[in-house]
């Protein structure tokens, strides 16, 4: 299984933005992971859209845009316009999330749904042939930093036995408390994509944090 992994621009210096882009641009690193919350569905507020898209100007992989945020269907469009390539929304804010989904893939993105650690991942059943990707928040979304919560393993692993009893191609992400101690443990239990914020920014050497994550 193809072990991926998107860096969270939350944790980056915004004093040296382009610096910190360009870094993931020259790692081994495969996606840009972006969080946009906006200080309702999550006790906490980060960038907008002037921010993605001088991010995309600069970034040379794929944006991965995780909202979270309420109503999202009312900015899918502009996400795009701003330059996700991959965009995700909460199954938590969705009231027709297949149509949200379908809306996304129309606009030319890779579509995902996000569950936060409270939500049963069986919920997405009749949901995941929709899905490219799954996003597991391995913490209590809104801040970054935090604790991985252990039970998460059991989830992914849950989630991993429905996509391969449908026979499906949808990616598990995981979020939250990612670090270089329970990357392998995190891919053994069937995920795909790491996100890794503190974990890669706050290291001594971030492309070699992304390179034990990937466990190259």
């Amino acid at each position: 299984m193809e072990k991926l992994v998107a860096p969270s621009l939350l944790s980056a210096d915004f004093n040296n933005l382009g610096r910190d882009i360009e870094m993931i641009n020259k790692s081994e690193a495969d996606w840009f992971h972006l969080d946009i919350m906006d200080g309702v569905f999550v006790p906490n507020m980060s960038f907008g859209f002037p921010v993605v898209e001088h991010i995309a100007q600069l970034a040379k992989k794929p944006l991965d845009v995780h909202l979270m945020i309420v109503d999202p269907d009312r900015y899918l469009e502009r996400f795009r316009d701003a330059g996700a390539n991959i965009l995700t929304v909460h199954w938590e804010t969705c009231n027709h999330l297949h149509r949200t989904l379908t809306q996304i893939k129309k606009l030319g993105m890779k579509a995902g749904v996000s569950v936060n650690p409270h939500t049963p991942v069986e919920l997405l059943d009749d949901i995941l042939f929709e899905a490219d990707l799954v996003l597991i928040m391995s913490v209590n979304p809104g801040f970054g930093g935090q604790k991985f919560i252990e039970n998460s393993l059991v989830r992914i692993s849950r989630l991993r036995k429905m996509i391969d009893q449908k026979g499906l191609s949808t990616l598990i992400e995981v979020d939250g408390g990612v670090d270089v101690s329970n990357a392998a443990s995190i891919y053994s239990a069937g995920a795909n994509v790491l996100v890794a914020g503190n974990a890669v920014f706050k290291a001594s050497s971030p492309q070699n944090a992304i390179r034990s994550i990937k466990g190259i």
